[in-house]
């Protein structure tokens, strides 16, 4: 038995009040008591029971709220949530990375740009490469971008995410970890909560709003749509789509009536190239540049990671950042007052010292980003995708403006590329 189980309960109760105290406090007295590993394991026992009753109410709370707004039965709710639960491995996954932590360009590009993916996405290419044709057409957004976006996403399926979704959001709605941001990163995830409960009961045959009655809802789908996996953040499927990106950008691509972004790759692709078009993809444009080496430092006091295109393609090549010649500036359809931005992608070299590399990324770019806000992820994109035999530069010849006879628009002179030859990856 030990010391801690021996003492009175009476002195027991004053030692954990102090603990509580000098957790609020800073202090109990002059000396700081020191909790044994019982009263700790009492302490976090009870501190687990207060974030599960604010967790419970806090959940009920939001049910009742979207019950009323959308009139839809609150037992149907109350049932689809009955056996939710926090997660406390995805409070450890959201926190932000310790003060010590250096971004590394250079390690998240290995990481994704490699063999594997890429020999997934040539197959995955090969094995849609007619309904991507022709979603290249529709939509103006390049064959082997959509393929590189959904290789970074989940490898194509492999890699999809193996938490509830609706334990994952609730989680994070109500049970977010102290950061400075808590408030606002719980209210989006209450957001997310709010459109997964209503993505689900459209897709069990319900209607919204719902008038009160469940009538054509089949409650077993309701319940499997709130139950299907997702990513460690709620992202679902092949693309990785929030519940809201869902409801407002997926499309169904193979027409069978239903979106099903976890086992339809045609629904998949025509998602994301909807996702991208609607977030203001320019066909036939590039997406990104390296800075010339001269003109580094020029580039790295432009940098101030704020995503806004604010310098013109001209003013660049007047200060030597970028060069007329790179993606046919100069000749091609990029118009030389069009906006760009300097993307720096930090990383610290062999002594530990900071470094980066600089980048222009034009309008294409900022739409990547707008995919997932992260300049690693767009740039990351571009290069998987020019690994799969992306052009990245102006296909729109300035003629086409005078409409010239023999000028052909991006789509045409990409509608007949094809992935890159299997022979290519010999050696990765």
């Amino acid at each position: 038995m030990t010391n801690s189980q021996s003492l009175p309960a009476s002195r027991m109760i004053f030692r954990i009040y102090c603990l509580f105290l000098a957790l609020s406090l800073g202090a109990c007295s002059q000396a700081p008591v020191q909790p044994s590993k019982t009263e700790q394991s009492i302490v976090n026992q009870t501190e687990d029971a207060a974030l599960d009753t604010r967790y419970s109410e806090s959940l009920e709370k939001l049910l009742h709220q979207v019950s009323q707004s959308q009139e839809i039965p609150l037992q149907s709710l109350e049932m689809g949530f009955s056996d939710a639960k926090t997660i406390p491995s995805i409070r450890k996954l959201v926190l932000p990375p310790s003060s010590t932590f250096k971004k590394n360009w250079l390690v998240y590009r290995k990481r994704f740009i490699e063999p594997v993916r890429l020999k997934a996405g040539r197959a995955f290419w090969e094995e849609n490469q007619a309904f991507l044709s022709q979603v290249e057409q529709d939509s103006g957004v390049p064959a082997p971008i959509i393929v590189a976006i959904i290789g970074i996403e989940t490898i194509y399926g492999r890699q999809t995410g193996n938490f509830r979704v609706k334990d994952v959001l609730s989680t994070l709605a109500f049970s977010y970890p102290d950061t400075p941001n808590k408030l606002a990163r719980e209210q989006l995830f209450k957001d997310q909560l709010q459109e997964l409960i209503l993505m689900c009961w459209v897709e069990a045959g319900g209607k919204l709003p719902a008038k009160n009655s469940s009538q054509g809802v089949n409650t077993a789908r309701f319940q499997g749509c709130l139950n299907q996996n997702s990513s460690y953040a709620g992202a679902i499927g092949l693309p990785q789509f929030m519940p809201s990106s869902i409801r407002q950008f997926a499309v169904d691509g193979d027409g069978d009536g239903r979106v099903d972004l976890k086992q339809s790759p045609k629904d998949a692709i025509a998602s994301v190239a909807n996702f991208m078009k609607k977030h203001g993809w320019q066909t036939g444009m590039p997406i990104s540049f390296p800075v010339q080496e001269s003109a580094i430092s020029a580039a790295k006091q432009l940098a101030d990671g704020e995503p806004t295109l604010k310098f013109t393609v001209a003013a660049l090549i007047e200060k030597g950042i970028l060069l007329p010649e790179q993606g046919d500036l100069q000749r091609g359809g990029v118009d030389p007052q069009s906006k760009a931005l300097i993307v720096d992608l930090p990383y610290p070299d062999k002594d530990g010292l900071d470094q980066a590399q600089y980048f222009v990324g034009l309008n294409n770019f900022l739409t990547i980003v707008q995919y997932n806000r992260s300049y690693f992820y767009a740039q990351s994109v571009a290069e998987f995708a020019q690994a799969l035999g992306y052009k990245n530069s102006s296909v729109v010849p300035v003629e086409a403006n005078t409409k010239t006879p023999n000028s052909k628009s991006a789509t045409e002179k990409s509608k007949n590329k094809k992935p890159a030859a299997k022979k290519k990856a010999k050696g990765h």
